[in-house]
């Protein structure tokens, strides 16, 4: 297993589970949890775990093209940069649950095949896409 130089720890609790209420130990992230309709809740006002997920790894993901273009000189970053992430949940063959995850990537002004290097260089660095290699089928779409 690989090591990791922790660098910035967190913690949350949730209670009640997936229609219950979530809260970071610091207060800084407090959210109500409802449960989908498409999963047989009542698609109350709550946000739910894959919401959560998708809003982290786009915002890493991002962190990560920022990261990878400050290491090479003369490319930027267009400001106008955007992640969005898409996440499914659902039965596995194998039993249990599984997620499905795509991000579309925008970077306008770049030269599509530069823009293509910086997202899989990007996918190589950010902890999400380490996180879930090998695990889930992560689809990067430079839009």
């Amino acid at each position: 297993m690989m090591s990791v130089n922790t660098v910035y720890t967190t913690s949350a609790t949730a209670n009640g589970g997936r229609d219950g209420k979530a809260r970071s130990d610091d207060g800084r992230l407090e959210v109500s949890l409802d449960v989908p309709k498409a999963m047989g809740g009542d698609d109350g006002p709550g946000t739910n775990p894959e919401q959560l997920f998708a809003a982290g790894y786009a915002a890493c993901f991002l962190g990560a093209l920022k990261f990878v273009t400050s290491q090479k000189k003369g490319v930027a970053l267009p400001a106008d940069t955007s992640t969005k992430t898409t996440v499914g949940i659902g039965p596995r063959s194998e039993g249990g649950f599984g997620l499905t995850i795509a991000l579309d990537i925008t970077l306008p002004g770049l030269d599509r095949a530069e823009a293509q290097a910086l997202i899989d260089e990007a996918h190589q660095v950010c902890p999400y896409s380490n996180a879930t290699r090998g695990n889930i089928d992560v689809q990067l779409t430079l839009i």
